[in-house]
């Protein structure tokens, strides 16, 4: 998996589900739902936001209800990797099934809204090359980066199958 370039997004503490994916809006598909992703703490998020660009939060990032939506709506969105200090559980593990990667960064605090930066899953860093900064980030075991690199579960889960069905390819 190679590292990704793009612009922080920042948020703080708490952010949940409901934030990332309103209820209201919940009944629609992910592109509508995407068109309201973070707009309680940001009401220009999804316009502003481009592909390659990072979510960049304090702790328990996705906390709230289990609705994968709110993974949903950050990849439709173009969203290259969220960082936060600590994720919700089932957020996690959704965004992982989603293709969208995660890293745990206890210092995720020292990015800025607007710094370029670059997320490495496989070296387990983001660096901010404009103030030199490298921030040491938790490890991404094997077996969740293989899921990322093939673009989340169903894509894994397809090649594993292929596999199995033929062992020995040309």
């Amino acid at each position: 998996m190679t590292a990704t370039r793009g612009r922080a997004f920042v948020f703080g503490d708490d952010v949940d589900t409901d934030a990332l994916a309103p209820g209201a809006w919940i009944k629609f598909g992910v592109e509508e739902i995407a068109r309201h992703c973070l707009e309680a703490l940001d009401p220009s998020f999804a316009a502003r936001v481009r592909p390659g660009d990072v979510v960049v939060a304090g702790r328990n990032f996705g906390a709230g209800s289990s609705r994968e939506q709110a993974a949903a709506a950050l990849r439709h969105l173009g969203v290259a990797a969220v960082v936060a200090r600590s994720f919700a559980g089932i957020f996690h593990r959704n965004a992982i099934n989603l293709g969208l990667p995660v890293l745990e960064c206890e210092r995720a605090d020292a990015v800025r809204a607007g710094d370029a930066l670059a997320v490495d899953i496989a070296g387990a860093c983001v660096e901010l090359p404009e103030r030199g900064l490298v921030l040491a980030c938790t490890p991404v075991p094997d077996h969740l980066k293989a899921i990322l690199d093939a673009g989340g579960l169903l894509p894994w889960l397809e090649r594993r199958i292929a596999a199995q069905r033929n062992p020995n390819p040309p």
